[in-house]
């Protein structure tokens, strides 16, 4: 599709889609972006529109997504009204370093970890030293479905070791 036969297929519909846009985001400025996006989304893709089919249910498809991907990002993002310094009460007074109790709790949780297979420790360490999805798979050589699955599963079988565990120890502290 040429730019000239793009331009005038939008005109034909440029005001159903600022509607639709309007019905979407139910404010002017919003709906204008959305317009704008939509129209440079659609211009980029052009050449994936196929001459014949039905313009104006592309075009609102293509806003359709746009108006949906960007409200799961707004939806999705931290709103933090407040600044920073108003959380300090939060992390005051919290060191665990040199806390007898947290290190033996660590030195246990460790343990357990290590009593797990190297099948699943290995890409949960992984994930806990923070490497992505991806990049357990790729250095492991492993499908990436397969590490999921692993570090799901390892997960599980930790929860389970430490309920066990630690369920007999708070009903000994509760007596």
């Amino acid at each position: 599709m040429t730019t000239i036969e793009f331009n005038q297929l939008v005109n034909k519909i440029e005001s159903l889609l600022f509607g639709f846009a309007m019905r979407l985001t139910r404010n002017k400025e919003n709906a204008k972006d959305l317009m704008q996006e939509t129209l440079m989304r659609c211009y980029d893709k052009r050449n994936r529109f196929k001459m014949g089919t039905n313009f104006k249910s592309w075009a609102t498809t293509v806003m359709y997504n746009s108006y949906i991907n960007h409200y799961r990002k707004r939806k999705t993002r931290n709103k933090v009204i407040k600044p920073i310094e108003d959380f300090n009460y939060m992390v005051e007074n919290k060191s665990v370093e040199g806390n007898a109790y947290s290190r033996i709790m660590m030195k246990e949780l460790r343990n357990i970890v290590g009593n797990l297979s190297k099948d699943y420790q290995v890409p949960f360490d992984m994930f806990v030293q923070g490497f992505q999805y991806d990049e357990i798979a790729q250095k492991l050589e492993l499908p990436m479905g397969t590490v999921k699955s692993r570090i799901f599963y390892a997960r599980k079988k930790l929860k389970g070791m430490c309920k066990d565990r630690y369920e007999n120890i708070e009903t000994l502290r509760a007596a």
